[in-house]
């Protein structure tokens, strides 16, 4: 009966994703949704999936920009995201670089933040979706169970969401 509770997910990561990617992206006015992601990502929300993205965050552990800086922007990115019709439940970041920090469990293609999420949320990883652009979002969905993993790219490109 607990399964049944369990609720299916959608993991996004963030640059390139969500956003244009441009080298470590901390200001606003910086900020670009990618044409089409609204679309996509309430497609799944309106399939009663909940939103979660988990992003690696190399830039604060590089120094190029702080927590502060990144959470900002997080929040006006949740924000823009609420007004366009899109609840996200959770973000998760990586604040760290193995050269730098040294070795950590959260940064991808380890699955350390999509863990976090299925041990503090009821989510199904079997029945979830992760979406990334690089090949290391591929591989941690994989690597925490995650059900279907797909590259964006080819799903803005055809619009089938």
């Amino acid at each position: 009966m607990q399964e049944k509770l369990k609720r299916k997910a959608l993991f996004l990561d963030r640059d390139g994703t969500i956003n244009i990617d441009k080298d470590y992206l901390f200001r606003i006015e910086d900020f670009e949704f990618q044409p089409g992601i609204f679309d996509l990502i309430r497609s799944y929300s309106d399939q009663d999936y909940l939103i979660f993205i988990i992003t690696n965050q190399s830039g604060i552990a590089r120094g190029y920009y702080t927590e502060n800086d990144y959470l900002q922007l997080t929040q006006w990115m949740t924000e823009q995201l609420q007004i366009n019709g899109i609840h996200v439940e959770k973000v998760y970041h990586c604040p760290h670089h193995p050269e730098i920090t040294g070795s950590c469990t959260c940064r991808k293609p380890k699955p350390g933040l999509i863990v976090q999420a299925l041990k503090e949320y009821p989510i199904d990883p079997e029945r979830s979706v992760l979406i990334g652009d690089k090949e290391r979002d591929i591989l941690a969905g994989q690597n925490a169970g995650i059900g279907k993993n797909l590259y964006i790219q080819p799903l803005l490109k055809k619009g089938v969401f």
